[in-house]
This record gives C-alpha cells, sequence and structure tokens, in this order.
C-alpha cells in the first residue's frame, strides 16, 4: 500500500513539472523574425546632451539583445525588424512646489517617437511614443545627477520598447 502511495505521489507531482523556464521570450513575437536594426535617433530636443541620442540608441541594442531572441544586425535599415525614432522632449521642470514658490523636487521628462518596420511575416510598421521622467531633489545640480536620470529613463524606454515588439498592441 505504501509503495503504491509512493507512485502515486510521484506521478501526481511529475505531470505538474514545468519542461522549460527561460526569462528571455522565444514565442510571442512571430518566428520570421530573427535579427533587428536600430537606426541612430534623431536628437530634436533642444536641451538634450549631444551624445544622448547615440547612448539611447546602444541602450536599445542592449535591451532588445538581452530581452529577446533577435540578434542584431549592425547594418541600418536591415534586418526583419528596424527601429527607428526622434527625441522629441529633454525637459527639466519643477515639481512639488512648496511655500513661497520654492521647488522640492525638479523633474527630468524624456519623449521619444518610434516608428518600427517590420518585413516578415508581412510588412508592417508600428509607433511609439515613449515619455518617461524621473524626479531629484531641487538642491541638487542637474549636471551632477543627470547622468543617473538617464540611465533610469532609458530602461524604462527600453522596456516600452521591448514591450511594443513583443505584443505589437
Amino acid at each position: 500500500m505504501r509503495i503504491f502511495l509512493y507512485i502515486v505521489l510521484f506521478l501526481g507531482l511529475t505531470s505538474c513539472w514545468p519542461t522549460s523556464v527561460s526569462f528571455v521570450d522565444k514565442g510571442s513575437m512571430p518566428e520570421e523574425w530573427k535579427t533587428f536594426s536600430v537606426k541612430t535617433l534623431e536628437n530634436n530636443a533642444a536641451n538634450a546632451p549631444l551624445s544622448y541620442a547615440a547612448q539611447l540608441s546602444e541602450d536599445i541594442k542592449d535591451g532588445v539583445q538581452n530581452n529577446t531572441r533577435l540578434k542584431l544586425n549592425p547594418t541600418p535599415n536591415s534586418g526583419e525588424v528596424q527601429i527607428e525614432g526622434v527625441i522629441t522632449n529633454y525637459m527639466v521642470s519643477p515639481v512639488a512646489i512648496q511655500e513661497g514658490d520654492l521647488a522640492a523636487k525638479n523633474r527630468l521628462t524624456i519623449s521619444v517617437n518610434f516608428k518600427i518596420f517590420t518585413k516578415a511575416p508581412q510588412e508592417d510598421e508600428m509607433s511609439l511614443t515613449a515619455t518617461r521622467f524621473y524626479d531629484y531633489d531641487s538642491n541638487q545640480d542637474l549636471t551632477s545627477v543627470e547622468q543617473l536620470l538617464i540611465s533610469e529613463i532609458n530602461k524604462q524606454i527600453v522596456q516600452d520598447v521591448i514591450n511594443k515588439l513583443l505584443s505589437n498592441w
């Protein structure tokens, strides 16, 4: 009787066991998508640092490669997925106004308009507008925290691009 109980318990547990566990997407993108390319973003934001467009472009390349099954095609405008975009806003504004019209915090806001072209299984164009912000204490100088803020905002924008690729909505 005891052996029968062990067999039933073993079969019950193994039938529920997952066959594969992965943190990299394998199924929500079309199978035809193997490679992607990123055209260096255009910077139309007056206050953005000169190197920001190249930095965000590289962050997108790294993020898509590390979080999807797509491989980078280094030639611009090649691959089954082509990503291009325009940085439209890079603005610092006061938030959390206190007595005496003093801001307790400032907010760095960045907006980027993306166009994502796909060649397979059929030609298509997706649009994405990503607007993200990060607040920092107003007693801090922007130049001392700008790289940290950009890094945090870029992570969010890259995730928006990946979500668009995986969901196509």
